[in-house]
């Protein structure tokens, strides 16, 4: 009798993998609180009475990458002296050290062990940026209500990785473009209404604060001859994925990018380093850092994007901070997006609005271009019109600028004080 192979391929391996591990901080946190239960009821209910307390609201951060994001909504819970939970996966999350006396911080663990643990989350209300809940590790507790997302990026709302929003109660906006997309993915799929406030971009306000109050050498002026500075600095910040620019030009683009003789930056994006070491590896070991390249990982991208004259981006979300925020040019190579693995691929024959807005106040890159790219460049720095056409889109994009924290709370606290409600009116009438 001849052997019987069997075949797994490297994706569906991962994702059993991935499986395995789940069940296994599932079992390893149900166990957990197993004990807590038993110590409780041995104890005469003394012990273990938090694990049985259902929280209002719980803010879940899952990367301390998103600190930007959710550091202006727990301030502004503090400001308020309104109590609030924030769960976190990173041990490091600057939250810990944020001296808050209303913030309520708790590291639930990192990888599967954090997410078995949000899975059995007791709350009414949880609010995060993690898209995919229901979809990959992150399921929806039996014991929360309602759960909330808010954006790290401007984008049309679709364009997560499919699925991504599906799961969500509500989705806060960051300006009201956003809403017929999602409503039109919700009616293809049969999914039920979601409640999409327009709020703003708390991180956008955050870097905005932030570029206010920092002085920054004026590299972007002319001198007294209208001639602008020789020296540039240039941040290559693309998206992760097949149609992300490292993926699709890799080499050629950087060795085009240092012909110019500017100082280069190269940021990869957060989930190339942990996806696409295959490529990233062999960049980074043919091009080591020297005077005129450097490569930078910073949880924070402020300070990268501050020092940066232009940005050359492809689908990222990073050209609308730099271009809104920061007021600068931006190129966007031609990488020849695919919609596929995203939601986006839902909107047959619909424009994906981000493209159709880039190409408005961006500049483009074709591949034919990389031997004249820092004429691209020059020019991209020293074309005004450009100006007019970023406020143009920023204004659509990002609405109730400086007010997106506050409005974000509002909402939240309103649902809270709702539940609190509806939940009196339910005992009374018992």
């Amino acid at each position: 009798m001849r052997p019987i192979s069997l075949y797994i391929d490297p994706g569906t391996g991962s994702m059993l993998f991935a499986a395995v591990m789940g069940i296994a901080a599932a079992a390893v946190y149900f166990l957990e609180r197993l004990m807590i239960r038993l110590r409780f009821y041995l104890t005469g209910g003394r012990a273990g009475a938090e694990d049985q307390h259902t929280h209002p609201i719980v803010i879940f951060n899952e990367s301390a990458r998103y600190w930007t994001l959710f550091k202006p909504i727990l301030e502004e819970f503090e400001r308020r002296q309104e109590p609030v939970e924030y769960w976190t996966m990173d041990p490091k999350d600057p939250a810990f050290t944020g001296g808050f006396q209303y913030v309520h911080s708790t590291f639930i663990g990192e990888g599967n062990r954090g997410f078995a643990r949000l899975n059995m989350m007791n709350a009414q209300i949880c609010l995060s940026t993690t898209p995919g809940l229901e979809v990959y590790q992150w399921k929806r507790s039996r014991h929360v209500r309602f759960y909330v997302h808010v954006f790290h990026m401007i984008n049309e709302g679709t364009g997560y990785r499919m699925f991504g929003l599906d799961f969500y109660d509500a989705v806060l906006l960051t300006g009201a473009f956003q809403e017929r997309y999602i409503r039109k993915v919700e009616t293809l799929r049969g999914l039920p209404a979601k409640e999409m406030p327009v709020v703003g971009l708390p991180y956008m306000d955050e870097l905005l604060r932030r570029h206010e109050e920092t002085l920054r050498p004026g590299a972007d002026k002319k001198d007294e001859n209208g001639i602008l500075p020789a020296e540039r600095t240039v941040l290559l910040a693309p998206s992760w994925g097949e149609s992300g620019i490292l993926s699709r030009f890799g080499a050629e683009i950087i060795d085009a990018l240092l012909s110019t003789g500017y100082h280069i930056i190269i940021r990869p994006h957060p989930q190339t380093v942990v996806s696409e070491k295959a490529i990233l590896k062999p960049l980074q070991d043919r091009y080591p850092e020297n005077d005129q390249l450097e490569w930078n990982y910073d949880s924070d991208n402020f300070d990268v994007l501050n020092r940066s004259d232009i940005l050359i981006s492809d689908y990222s979300g990073v050209v609308y901070d730099f271009a809104m925020v920061f007021d600068r040019p931006v190129i966007y190579a031609d990488t020849s997006y695919d919609p596929a693995p995203y939601d986006n691929a839902w909107l047959k024959g619909e424009k994906i609005w981000r493209f159709e807005k880039l190409a408005r106040f961006g500049v483009r890159l074709d591949p034919g271009d990389f031997g004249r790219i820092k004429e691209v460049i020059d020019g991209a720095i020293a074309d005004g019109s450009l100006t007019a056409a970023r406020q143009e889109v920023k204004a659509e994009a990002w609405q109730y600028i400086g007010e997106s924290s506050s409005r974000t709370v509002d909402y939240l606290l309103a649902k809270r004080d709702a539940y609190a409600a509806e939940k009196e009116k339910e005992q009374a009438a018992s």
